[in-house]
C-alpha cells in the first residue's frame, strides 16, 4: 500500500504560484518557465532543483560566482537587468511534471510588461514556450524566444551547450 506522500506526488494537486516575479523598472530581459518544482516551490524561489542548471548557466554568461542563496540569485538577476517570473499563476500538477499541467490560469505579465523597459521574452524550455504561446501571446502580442531547457530532464543539452544558446540570444 502506497504511503501517503507516495499517493500525493502521484496525485494531481491544484497549486497557486507561490513565489513572486523578480524585476525592477531596469529589467530588459524576461525569462519565463512554466511552473515551480516542488523543491522551487520549497524553497521558495525559482529552479530550486540542486540539478537544474538554470543558475549555473546564467553565473557563467556573466562570469561570476554560483549564486547559492535567494538573496545572491536576486541579485544576479537585478544586477544583469534579468525579470523572472513563470507563465503559469495556478494549474492541477502532478509533482513538479510539467506534463501533467492541467487547469491553467496565467500570471498578468503587465506590470513588468509596462513597468520595464523589457526587450526580449524568453521562455525557459519547450514547455514553457507552448504554454507561452497559448495563453500569454494572445495577451501580449509579444512573441517570446523558446530558449533550450535547464532542467535536469533535458540530458542531450551539455553545460557548455546551454551557456553558448542561451548567452547568444539573450546577449544577441
Amino acid at each position: 500500500m502506497p504511503n501517503t506522500d507516495q499517493r500525493k506526488r502521484n496525485t494531481a494537486q491544484t497549486i497557486v504560484h507561490p513565489i513572486p516575479p523578480t524585476w525592477d523598472e531596469r529589467s530588459e530581459i524576461l525569462i519565463l518557465g512554466s511552473f515551480p518544482s516542488v523543491k522551487s516551490r520549497e524553497m521558495r524561489y525559482f529552479y530550486g532543483h540542486p540539478q537544474n542548471r538554470y543558475w549555473r548557466v546564467l553565473a557563467a554568461i556573466f562570469d561570476e560566482p554560483f549564486p547559492e542563496t535567494v538573496e545572491e540569485r536576486r541579485a544576479l538577476l537585478l544586477r544583469h537587468h534579468i525579470a523572472a517570473w513563470d507563465v503559469i499563476a495556478s494549474c492541477s500538477i502532478i509533482g513538479s511534471s510539467d506534463s501533467s499541467i492541467r487547469d491553467v490560469k496565467v500570471n498578468d505579465l503587465r506590470p513588468i510588461l509596462e513597468g520595464a523597459p523589457i526587450r526580449g521574452i524568453f521562455a525557459n524550455g519547450q514547455k514553457a514556450g507552448e504554454l507561452y504561446r497559448r495563453y500569454t501571446l494572445p495577451l501580449t502580442g509579444r512573441p517570446a524566444v523558446v530558449l533550450p531547457s535547464t532542467s535536469p530532464a533535458n540530458a542531450a543539452w551539455s553545460l557548455d551547450r546551454l551557456v553558448e544558446a542561451w548567452r547568444n540570444e539573450l546577449l544577441g
